[in-house]
């Protein structure tokens, strides 16, 4: 496993942008797939976006690809989440989470490294 580190969360009015990123604790990602997940007020947690580490290929779910996309600084071992566009039903805690090897997983229990999540809200 791999210590993760969310930040960049906030307050943002609809129609903005906001970026969040995710770093590597005490360690590298090595070859990994790095999630961006989210959980709005009372619902599930879902799927928004996966990058290969490090490689760089990335998908996206439906209801974020044309206005979300994810992306890594190998340097800095960081991944990112920039969200353009941004509405109220994006409001929610965004999570990123990392699992071995790679594939296509969108599943919550595909990943077994996870970070604290960072709280958006999109609101005027």
């Amino acid at each position: 496993q791999v210590q993760l580190v969310e930040s960049g969360g906030g307050l943002v009015q609809p129609g903005g942008s906001l970026t969040l990123s995710c770093a590597a604790s005490g360690r590298t990602f090595g070859t990994r797939l790095v999630a961006w997940f989210r959980q709005p007020p009372g619902k599930e947690r879902e799927h928004v976006a996966t990058i290969t580490w490090p490689i760089g290929s990335t998908y996206r779910a439906d209801s974020v690809k044309t206005r979300f996309t994810t992306s890594r600084d190998v340097a800095k071992n960081t991944v990112y989440l920039q969200m353009n566009s941004l509405i109220p039903e994006d409001t929610a805690v965004y999570y990123c989470a990392a699992r071995d090897g790679m594939g296509y997983y969108t599943r919550m229990e595909d990943y077994d490294s996870w970070g604290q999540g960072t709280q958006v809200t999109v609101s005027s």
